[in-house]
């Protein structure tokens, strides 16, 4: 009996630094495993165009995500929630935190959410300077 306890004993610490270990591996892998393809949650096929406001932009993994409020006609506003590609993407294309402001006026053609929500996937965006940029990375087509 005491064999069996000195052994248990000195096996403890092991066990502890594999569940430790295990534990740190598998909470990193969460925002892997919380990734989606493009075509789970956005319809290829139905394009947006929206114009409006800047109210918040999130630089997070596994993509960055602003939020626009846009006017109708009749003047009402909708607040939509903008995916884009992931901060590392966008980086290498040259953008910083600081490329979309809150207040900037945008207008983004883009991709809607195949729940009905105001959620689209943005594949370029006309800043308030005329210029075009891709933000996305979402496909061209609906092949893809």
């Amino acid at each position: 009996m005491r064999r069996r306890l000195r052994r248990i004993r000195a096996e403890l610490p092991i066990l502890a630094i594999v569940v430790v270990v295990a534990i740190v591996l598998l909470g990193g892998a969460r925002p892997i495993l919380a990734h989606h393809a493009f075509a789970a949650e956005y319809d290829a096929n139905r394009k947006v165009l929206l114009t409006g406001n800047v109210t918040k932009v999130d630089w997070t993994n596994p993509h960055a995500h602003f939020f626009l409020d846009v006017k109708d006609g009749s003047g009402k506003v909708s607040s939509w929630d903008l995916e884009l590609a992931s901060p590392n993407t966008l980086e290498r294309g040259g953008w910083t935190r600081k490329s979309l402001k809150v207040g900037d006026m945008v207008t983004v053609n883009g991709y809607l959410a195949k729940d009905g929500t105001n959620l689209a996937h943005a594949r370029d965006i006309r800043l308030a300077d005329g210029r075009r940029v891709l933000v996305g990375s979402a496909p061209d087509s609906p092949t893809q």
